[in-house]
């Protein structure tokens, strides 16, 4: 894929159902907004008509079991179109894009969760994004219990919810494994703490990475 030089900067939102992405990014609209700072925000998979229309696929139930290749598969393609139809464009209009998860949940769920090997996701990951990374990747991290007791009230779960607590365990594992190969984009925020607290360490986070020096743009060459 050919691709611009971005001017904007990109944040994801990362981590185990439960531990208050949604929060956080109510969090993160409001700040930005404070600080008149053009920003998008966005999810995966999905953020366009044909990405949304992929998530509808990979998250409802169906009698028939889906493989875990085409599972993967689907998330990419999801993926393709949402940098190409909506980040990229985005980024070079030099706004934040702020995304509920992003290329380090389909290590996490694919990779960690159902098992497929890391290297076949990194061909992918080259394929669909070339060497494109967000600026900055927010892990909000829990015992896979706590955010088990904290989702057990939304109801009906989806095809992956459903999934049993050890699952989410090997997907927790496999983020905290990401952070620690890559602690220069990540921020491993505690989500036990209280929620005005974790705000804040977002707010931080986030400022550093908007006023930092070493922001001169992404590469997606």
């Amino acid at each position: 894929m050919n691709h611009k030089i971005a001017k904007g900067i990109f944040i994801t939102i990362e981590g185990v159902e439960g531990v208050g992405k949604s929060s956080a990014i109510q969090c993160l609209q409001q700040y930005l907004q404070a600080k008149e700072i053009a920003a998008m925000f966005t999810r995966e998979p999905g953020g366009t008509q044909i990405a949304e229309a992929i998530r509808q696929t990979l998250l409802q139930p169906h009698s028939e079991i889906m493989s875990p290749d085409t599972e993967l598969l689907l998330m990419f393609a999801s993926r393709a179109q949402h940098l190409a139809s909506v980040i990229f464009p985005a980024l070079a209009q030099n706004k934040v894009v702020v995304s509920d998860r992003f290329t380090d949940a389909t290590y996490a769920y694919q990779g960690g969760g159902r098992g497929i090997k890391l290297e076949r996701i990194a061909e992918l990951e080259k394929f669909v994004q070339g060497d494109f990374q967000p600026n900055l990747t927010l892990l909000l991290d829990a015992p896979v219990e706590v955010g088990f007791e904290r989702i057990a009230v939304r109801g009906t779960k989806d095809r992956i919810e459903q999934e049993h607590l050890s699952f989410f365990q090997r997907v927790r594992n496999c983020y905290l494994d990401r952070a620690k190969h890559y602690p220069k984009r990540f921020r491993v925020i505690d989500a036990t703490k209280p929620m005005s607290e974790v705000h804040d360490i977002i707010c931080d986070h986030v400022r550093e990475v908007l006023t930092g020096d070493s922001i001169n743009g992404i590469s997606m060459a």
